[in-house]
């Protein structure tokens, strides 16, 4: 009887069930389907922002051509009749309005960035075309209309259609406009200046790529820079970013391009011939007119303009350390200082946008980065786009690093080859590797080497890793590491007993034979420290480079038309190093270090004269011995912008 009222209450369905799978029995009768699971994501999801502090405006700006240009603008909130402070890159706006913070300052990663956030400024950033969220077609550092484009747009006319359509649409601006950039970013505030808007008041170009084969990103006085390979991939493979490295199949870079053999077998085994920069690139490997166009130096000389500028560099930038100098050089030559600016700071590339209290071992009393940023940028912005006060900019602000301090200049350099205060003085090569400013009294003495293509001297200790941490600091390196290699030749100059200022560029100056064709030449100028030093232990027989830079022997008479080098037969081979403002302390030491090779930041000379130097093939690298000539009748030396010395304050 208890069972049956059981079954009963069960009722029949789960009685069957029951009953069903008790007996292994499949159920059939009245199945219920299985539950549906639910998602916890939401079909649409809305983010409830906090208040933000300013107002964000996407917009696509035409350009005459119908193109339009991916620009972000960010205006304070309240702001009225402010400044705008444009940014033009093909590095991804998104790279300067990295979040979506309701704070303005925590908006912009960038220091630079804060200090305008900070003043009020209208802060835009735009897309060039081709890139990112712009329309139309990219080319990497892409020429003025001429012959190299024939086309009726580039960035000068970009820049001036993007400067007059905010000064027409952003009704919180004050219609003023000033541009700002590092490196390809500064390339394009250069580009403005050709023929720059009426509303453009005020320029600030960092370590702008002004001429790629003399002295910035792709090559040095013929020498190509292989490293910038990843670049060439990561900015030119798609619109948007590609990848930012090649994959390696070494972790040594040195062992990497040393296995891949030439630049060109290294391109074309990743399959870089299928971008056009590469291309022109390997069809262009001697200074002709191809790369004499893209010269912007050249270019903004010719075409000055009225627009205030502040001409940016770093003493020790590994990438761009051509173009700040040579345009404000060539613009004072051309009779346009006044409007004319130029900075010189202790950092490595375009660390003046970010902390500037050290540079690799070397400690600052202050962040030096932040002191330009507030005390020579803002003023200088504020005077040409608030009428604020006068910035009171010198005409060169240099700093000087072993004083620790930042010097003004009415003029700049103080030392030089012509037309300067002060001649530059020879530092000559002499016996028993030794610096003297006397000149050899020997005749036809000399030291010699073997330079080895197939072991080429290390620009960094080794491994030279894919990685932007051994490059960025290679131009202060401790250069011990090289000392006593049998194909370094290292000279130096006994303890100095009083003070040794330099201000300007030094020249390398050198009488040297070949039993080659071809082969490259490295000058570095290098402070030697006294070999213990209490102030920073770690600084004891420390081998500081002043300036380092390399020359492409097949250069040696013309840049353009390039020839080989007579085997045995001195030649003379002379190029100019960066500038600097520099003093060398008692103590101290001058030692110039010379090599055929910096491998792999520069690619190997095969030091047989070839057609093309990207292309050599693994038959034309051949050993070399080269001897510097050091006597009476050929001396070598490194000419120095020696000037008097004036003591100031010592941190």
């Amino acid at each position: 009887m208890n069972a049956m009222r059981f079954w009963v209450r069960l009722g029949c369905t789960t009685a069957c069930a029951l009953l069903a799978a008790i007996a292994g029995a499949p159920m059939v009768v009245g199945a219920p389907s299985a539950a549906t699971q639910i998602s916890e994501i939401p079909d649409k999801f809305v983010m409830l922002e906090a208040p933000k502090d300013y107002l964000k405006r996407v917009e696509m700006i035409p350009m005459r051509d119908g193109v339009r240009l991916y620009t972000v603008i960010i205006i304070p909130k309240g702001a009225k009749d402010a400044p705008i402070v444009l940014t033009r890159t093909p590095n991804n706006t998104s790279r300067y309005v990295s979040n979506n913070s309701p704070s303005l300052e925590a908006l912009l990663p960038f220091a630079g960035d804060v200090e305008f956030a900070r003043a009020g400024y209208i802060r835009v950033f735009q897309d060039v075309r081709g890139k990112y969220g712009s329309e139309g077609a990219f080319e990497l550092t892409r020429p003025p209309r001429g012959p190299l484009n024939e086309t009726n747009t580039d960035e000068t006319t970009d820049a001036w259609e993007t400067i007059d359509w905010l000064i027409k649409n952003v009704p919180q601006s004050n219609g003023k406009v000033g541009m700002i950039g590092t490196s390809s970013d500064a390339f394009t505030v250069a580009m403005a200046l050709l023929d720059p808007h009426p509303a453009l008041k005020v320029a600030a170009p960092e370590g702008p790529k002004m001429d790629n084969w003399m002295g910035d990103d792709w090559y040095h006085y013929g020498a190509f820079r292989q490293l910038n390979f990843d670049f060439f991939v990561w900015m030119t493979a798609q619109r948007g970013a590609g990848p930012q490295e090649i994959p390696r199949t070494a972790y040594d870079d040195y062992e990497e391009f040393l296995n891949a053999g030439s630049p060109g077998a290294y391109a074309l085994a990743n399959g870089l011939d299928q971008l056009g920069w590469w291309k022109k690139m390997a069809a262009h490997p001697a200074y002709d007119a191809f790369w004499q166009g893209y010269a912007l130096d050249r270019q903004v000389a010719a075409h000055p303009s009225q627009v205030p500028t502040l001409w940016v560099n770093d003493l020790w930038n590994e990438q761009a350390m051509w173009g700040s100098t040579h345009a404000w050089l060539a613009l004072k030559s051309a009779g346009h200082e006044s409007n004319n600016w130029l900075v010189l700071g202790p950092w490595y590339a375009f660390q003046e946008q970010r902390s500037g209290w050290s540079l690799g071992v070397f400690k600052w009393p202050g962040d030096t980065a932040q002191e330009f940023r507030h005390s020579m940028v803002m003023p200088f912005f504020n005077q040409y786009l608030r009428n604020g006060p006068p910035a009171n900019l010198a005409r060169a602000t240099i700093y000087s690093p072993a004083e620790k301090r930042w010097q003004r200049f009415d003029t700049w350099p103080s030392a030089c080859e012509h037309g300067c205060r002060y001649p530059l003085k020879a530092l000559y090569l002499q016996a028993d590797f030794k610096l003297s400013f006397k000149g050899p009294t020997g005749l036809r003495e000399g030291d010699s080497y073997v330079s080895d293509p197939s072991k080429p001297v290390p620009y960094v200790p080794r491994p030279a890793y894919v990685d932007d941490s051994p490059w960025k600091t290679s131009l202060v390196r401790d250069q011990r590491f090289v000392d006593g290699r049998p194909d370094v030749l290292t000279y130096v100059t006994d303890p100095l007993s009083t003070p040794l200022k330099i201000e300007g560029a030094p020249i390398a100056d050198l009488i040297a034979s070949t039993t080659g064709t071809d082969g490259d030449f490295v000058v570095k100028l290098i402070d030697v420290y006294p070999p213990q030093y209490p102030l920073q232990p770690e600084l004891g027989g420390y081998e500081l480079p002043i300036d380092i830079d390399i020359f492409r022997g097949r250069y040696r008479t013309s840049f353009e038309h390039p020839s080989p080098i007579p085997a045995n037969k001195a030649q003379r081979y002379r190029f100019t190093l960066p500038n600097q403002n520099y003093v060398f302390l008692p103590g101290h030491r001058i030692m110039v270090q010379i090599q055929s090779s910096l491998f792999p930041l520069y690619d190997r000379n095969p030091q047989t004269f070839v057609d093309n130097p990207l292309f050599p093939k693994p038959e034309d690298f051949r050993k070399a011995t080269i001897t510097l000539l050091r006597s009476a009748d050929a001396a070598s030396a490194v000419w120095l912008p020696v000037v008097p010395y004036e003591p100031g304050p010592v941190n």
